[in-house]
């Protein structure tokens, strides 16, 4: 699932697709997507627009069931296309690193000992263009009613940027 323009301001680099995603062919139209948009404050027609947000997996496929949820993203996937890929989104002002594995690409050993404490942190990413985030999976709801600072803190703050990136 890859949904990018050079032109794009937004980089939003994800896990990898689920199953409806995958059989859909659009990146994040599922209630992550939802509740994606809902965080970001911006509607359908503008994140679906290449030419302001792009959208990157680590993943490019759907990887399959496990157990509890969906396997991880494949782990050949991101080696390879990232480098070939990312150095050529050369507007991109701000990237929205989107769950733990699209936290550990991003950030590498920049990042915290855990999810929770790297997205607490999100400020000390922010002046680098780089913003930490949970999934916004219906499974991450008792994370985020543990962490009330996230949307009360983090989710007005990315709006903001978002707006300010979108606009210019």
């Amino acid at each position: 699932m890859l949904h990018a323009h050079p032109d794009a301001h937004l980089l939003i680099v994800s896990q990898a697709p689920g199953r409806k995603v995958h059989d859909s062919g659009i990146p994040f139209n599922d209630k992550s997507g939802d509740k994606l948009r809902d965080w970001l404050g911006i509607d359908k027609e503008t994140f679906y627009d290449a030419h302001r947000v792009a959208i990157v997996p680590m993943g490019f496929c759907y990887p399959g069931k496990g157990p509890s949820g969906d396997l991880p993203p494949r782990p050949e996937c991101a080696p390879l296309w990232h480098p070939q890929l990312l150095p050529r989104l050369v507007n991109v002002r701000l990237t929205l690193a989107i769950g733990g594995y699209a936290i550990r690409g991003m950030l590498g050993n920049a990042r915290k000992a855990t999810l929770t404490e790297t997205c607490a942190a999100w400020h000390e990413y922010l002046g680098a263009g780089k913003l930490p985030l949970p999934h916004p999976s219906p499974r991450n709801t008792a994370w985020l009613q543990r962490h009330p600072w996230f949307e009360d803190e983090v989710v007005p703050a990315m709006r903001q940027c978002v707006r300010q990136l979108l606009s210019s």
